[in-house]
Order: structure tokens, then C-alpha cells, then sequence
């Protein structure tokens, strides 16, 4: 399995996903206080039954990833034989440049990340991106040493003009990309996340967090996390998706057993009321996670 940076473009998928494993090679190197990682992976798609598992032959992940203090740089690689945007399928050759700055100074912190991707697909040009930040500040002289945290996601969409593709592809992204539950994926979306953390204690938190969301471009729809096409943009004028709100609480029952609970709502916007069915979705989460 495969963990790069924060995970917005390869990640494990605990907690909601089925854990995504890759065949292939991964060699690490330390030079200096660079580390590099290079790769060249397969998925491994899952079969209905047991032990029946196999390397997928549609799909190929490549590329090079340099960790340094405070500052990640890579290129990802990425090739699906038989890729799916819209109403059209052909074969994608995406190239991913990163680059993702984060740290800690004093209470504050920050976690900022931009990639832009090029390519092709079936006879047209990709041209997409995304910006991604998170800030937070701790304040540890307030009761429950409360952490304000800020975050803002822009992903870019298709606009339907001179054959150039501007849906982005998040590769294979963790589960928990906007929160602990969320029907919404980092495609076409312009997105505000503030929340608060709350220590009850030692190994006792509360997170509470508020979602909006809108379409980066009229011209696209919106995305589940795996990049499928929930909603197709039909004839809507409104790029408002809607709201949700979640509240988390974390027990770290023992140093490697924690166990997490998390109530979630998402309430349809004009953009879901103008296409289709739009109803408030109720998400409810338990996970047990034991790590040795």
C-alpha cells in the first residue's frame, strides 16, 4: 500500500474504502534530508470471491516523490486504458507536478498543496489543477485547548470548450477527503471547511466541522471520491451544491486501539434541486482502528 504526503492523490483508503494495494516496485533513498521515493505500481483490482484478487491491466501509477523539511515535490505518472469522463470513454495519459508546503510555527500551523495535471485522452488535450489549504491555530489557554482550522479546496472542471479536458483527476485519493463522511469527490468543486477540535481529554476528542460546497464550472458536474459521476450538469444555472455539517469523537482506548464514532449531514443545494432527486443524505460512522 501506498501513503504519499496528506494522501490527496495516493492514499491507503482506511477507514470508509476497502484498503487499496498496488503491485509493482517502490524504491526509497535518503540524500541528505531529502527522502525520494520512486515507483512503478499496478492497483490491484479486488475479485467477487476469496484469494482471487489481480493486477489491474487497465490502469498504471509511475513517478517520483521527494520529501524535504517542511516542503514536498513530486510527479506522478498515471495511465487508464479505458477511462470514463462524461459521456466519453478512451484511453488517459495524466501527468500530476505537485508541490506541498506545511509546518508549525508557534500555535499556528499549515498544510498548503497545489498540482497541476497534463496529458491526453481520447484525442484531447488535459489541461487541470487543483489548490488546497488548511490553516489552524491552537489555543492552549482557553479551556479544552480548542484548534481553530481553516480549509479551502479548489478543483478544477471541464468547461466543454476547444477539446481540452479540465476535469481533474485525483488518482486514487483516501476515503476521508472532506471530512470523516462525505458524498461529495475533489473534482469540479470549490470548497470552505471550518471547524473546531476539542481536547475532552488526554485521550478524549471532539471535532466539529461545516461544509460548503459549489461547482468550479457550470460546464461539469459533480464527482463521488473514486471520481464517478454522481450528477451530470443537465441545464442547471446554479454552481451551489449545498451544506453539510459533521460532528467526531476520537478514544484512544489503549496506545494502539482507538476507537472513533461520527454523525454526519449533507443538505442538497440549487444545483441538485435543478438536475434531479435532492435530499437531506444522514451519514453515520464507527471504526475501530488497532495499529501494532
Amino acid at each position: 500500500m501506498l501513503s504519499l504526503g496528506t494522501e490527496r492523490l495516493v492514499g491507503t483508503r482506511y477507514g470508509p474504502n476497502v484498503p487499496l494495494a498496488f503491485d509493482g516496485v517502490r524504491a526509497d533513498m535518503t540524500l541528505g534530508k531529502a527522502q525520494l521515493s520512486l515507483l512503478a505500481v499496478r492497483p490491484v483490482q479486488p475479485g467477487p470471491g476469496s484469494f482471487d484478487d489481480a493486477t489491474s491491466d487497465r490502469k498504471a501509477l509511475w513517478g517520483a516523490y521527494v520529501a524535504l523539511p517542511e516542503l514536498d515535490l513530486y510527479y506522478l505518472g498515471y495511465r487508464n486504458r479505458a477511462a470514463r469522463f462524461g459521456e466519453l470513454e478512451g484511453r488517459e495519459v495524466r501527468h500530476s507536478v505537485g508541490v506541498r508546503s506545511y509546518g508549525t510555527r508557534g500555535a499556528w500551523r499549515w498544510n498548503v498543496e497545489g498540482v497541476a495535471q497534463f496529458g491526453h485522452y481520447a484525442g484531447q488535450r488535459i489541461a487541470a489543477w487543483t489548490i488546497g489549504t488548511e490553516i489552524g491555530r491552537r489555543l492552549p489557554a482557553l479551556p479544552l485547548t480548542p484548534q481553530i482550522i481553516m480549509r479551502a479546496n479548489v478543483v478544477s472542471g471541464d468547461r466543454k470548450a476547444n477539446g481540452t479536458l479540465g476535469t481533474f483527476n485525483a488518482l486514487f485519493p483516501k476515503g476521508k477527503y472532506f471530512g470523516e463522511l462525505s458524498p461529495i469527490g475533489p473534482t469540479n468543486i470549490i470548497n470552505l471547511h471550518p471547524g473546531v477540535a476539542l481536547t475532552l481529554r488526554d485521550d478524549l476528542s471532539l471535532s466539529i466541522a461545516g461544509m460548503a460546497y459549489w461547482r468550479y464550472t457550470k460546464g461539469d458536474g459533480i464527482y463521488d471520491i473514486p471520481g464517478n459521476l454522481i450528477r451530470g450538469p443537465g441545464n442547471a444555472t446554479s454552481r451551489f451544491i449545498g451544506t453539510q455539517v459533521e460532528a467526531a469523537l476520537s478514544w484512544q482506548a489503549t496506545p494502539e486501539w482507538e476507537l472513533s464514532t461520527s454523525l454526519s449531514a449533507f443538505s442538497p443545494g440549487a444545483f441538485l434541486r435543478q438536475t434531479g432527486p435532492a435530499e437531506t443524505i444522514k451519514m453515520f460512522g464507527l471504526e475501530s482502528n488497532f495499529r501494532f
